[in-house]
């Protein structure tokens, strides 16, 4: 029942009505005020108050019986449940035409840093979402796992999803490309960390770092971000189909041989140091 009166508050009531509706719920009957007070929890002295507003809502209905007597039954829950569907579809349309109208022009485009595996996920999940015209993701197995069922639902509404995926991917989503040049654990160990990033509609970024069970990230709107951003994905997709339309084995003799290559590649290990340093001081 916690719970249940927990996800009510979340659609919108307060403490006390999801209280109170869930006491009529299971009651199967006609409660009073009295009634109602005793068995959920709600101070006798609001307990009518708070009735009265789920009668406002439409949640419940009031059945006066013999002296004036008053009684309350709430809502079918499939009822109440389509009901807030529908209105909060309403909400979300209207919204989607007016907010958009009364945003004022940012002074500086939009940053924020995160801190957490749930938190870089979820803001991960935010821009996939988001996506209309094209996505463009690097990411890695666990990461995949999590967020490859949303970028499924995205590219079957024919958003164009491009991903490079580090290793074997168990699910082919979009246009997938597996990073095998360089070996993954070679990428780990030159960056010290596995990069998630993702670009949605060329308009916004999510990159974020994990490493030992910890996780950072960085959120921007900025164009040059998001364009580098881009480019970093469509650069190492086309690498993965340089290597195998050319061989790997002949790729890597290259790769591991001409000097200025070696040069790039020696170069990144203090970036991705700082990285770590400003985005996971406790490691």
């Amino acid at each position: 029942m916690r719970d249940v009166v927990e996800q009510l508050q979340r659609l919108g009531m307060s403490g006390y009505e999801a209280k109170a509706y869930v006491t009529l719920v299971v009651a199967g009957q006609p409660l009073n005020g009295y009634e109602v007070a005793k068995r959920s929890g709600v101070p006798r002295s609001t307990v009518y108050e708070t009735l009265g507003k789920l009668v406002g809502k439409g949640a419940a209905y009031e059945l006066r019986g013999p002296e004036e007597a008053v009684g309350y039954l709430p809502l079918p829950p499939k009822s109440l449940l389509e009901r807030m569907r529908r209105e909060f579809d309403d909400s979300i349309e209207s919204l989607q035409a007016s907010l958009p109208t009364i945003v004022a022009p940012p002074g500086a485009h939009m940053i924020h840093n995160l801190k957490g595996t749930e938190a870089v996920l979820a803001r991960a999940e935010d821009v996939i979402a988001a996506a209309r015209t094209d996505l463009f993701l690097s990411i890695w197995p666990d990461e995949m796992k999590q967020l490859c069922p949303l970028v499924g639902r995205v590219a079957e509404r024919g958003v164009e999803v491009s991903i490079v995926h580090f290793g074997p991917a168990e699910v082919s989503v979009g246009h997938l490309y597996e990073h095998r040049f360089p070996v993954p654990d070679s990428v780990i160990e030159n960056l010290g960390c596995s990069l998630l990033v993702v670009v949605g509609d060329c308009s916004e970024v999510l990159i974020g770092g994990f490493v030992n069970g910890s996780a950072w990230g960085v959120y921007t709107e900025d164009p040059a971000v998001v364009l580098m951003s881009v480019e970093y994905i469509k650069h190492d997709i086309a690498l993965q189909i340089i290597a195998d339309r050319l061989g790997h084995d002949t790729l890597r003799e290259f790769w591991n041989s001409d000097p200025e290559l070696m040069r790039l590649r020696a170069a990144h290990g203090h970036p991705a140091a700082l990285l770590r340093a400003v985005g996971m001081p406790d490691l």
